[in-house]
């Protein structure tokens, strides 16, 4: 008798742990540090892994093997806020730049290291046109025709990061000259021989030229006391 009654106790307690575990169902997800990435995909991607939609068995369960395969992003983390409500921090990988492919994008990080695929195009990161690769490899460096050009192209989105500027496009000539795109303006950069001076100065420059459309010509800008010429467009 003793025992039955023991294992009803244990039985009635069983039943109430499910009950108040069961009361934490996911009602709210606030996603942070997303600058790249639609929050929304992050959303819709933790939502699919909460095969239970409670809070607790969410948190554990991306303690333990945590939640991935998330284009563009490095890894997230989950706060546990309320029974009903997480937050979580998205690490974003560090796009450099793409370049068009076939139909798509691949996109990589300034150190020319293959991070994603995509038939999308990223607003604020800047493609590059003028290179020609057969084959590429996720996680192996970008293999280009060129090795110069491919210096140039780190050099430039490290200034463009460094400098938060805003280019829309970065253009290989014919004669491997360097030409920046930023919204209604072409900009002549020359061979490249003269980049951080040239990027150091360039915010300023556009700032003076907003919405205008042209080319600023800035081939020969070489130091702070330089002047750059600009043509609007007719």
């Amino acid at each position: 008798m003793k025992k039955r009654y023991v294992l009803l106790v244990v039985l009635i307690l069983i039943i109430g742990a499910f009950s108040y575990i069961s009361t934490f169902k996911i009602k709210e997800i606030k996603v942070i540090g997303c600058s790249k990435v639609d929050e929304q995909v992050i959303i819709d991607t933790v939502r699919s892994k909460s095969y239970v939609n409670n809070t607790i068995v969410l948190y554990l369960q991306n303690k333990i093997k945590p939640i991935g395969d998330i284009p563009f992003v490095a890894k997230i983390d989950i706060d546990y806020d309320s029974k009903n409500e997480i937050t979580v921090t998205v690490y974003e990988k560090s796009v450099a730049g793409c370049v068009e492919y076939m139909d798509g994008y691949v996109y990589f990080d300034k150190d020319g290291i293959v991070l994603e695929s995509s038939q999308e195009i990223i607003e604020g990161v800047p493609c590059i046109r003028g290179l020609n690769f057969t084959e590429w490899e996720m996680g192996k460096k970008l293999p280009i025709d060129n090795e110069s050009k491919f210096k140039s192209i780190l050099s430039i989105t490290q200034l463009i990061d460094k400098y938060e500027l805003d280019i829309d496009g970065i253009k290989f000539t014919a004669e491997n000259e360097i030409i920046l795109m930023h919204e209604g303006i072409t900009i002549e950069l020359g061979k490249g021989d003269y980049l951080a001076i040239q990027m150091m100065n360039l915010g300023s420059i556009l700032e003076n030229l907003e919405g205008m459309e042209g080319t600023l010509y800035m081939k020969d800008f070489d130091s702070n006391d330089s002047t750059a010429s600009f043509s609007k467009k007719k």
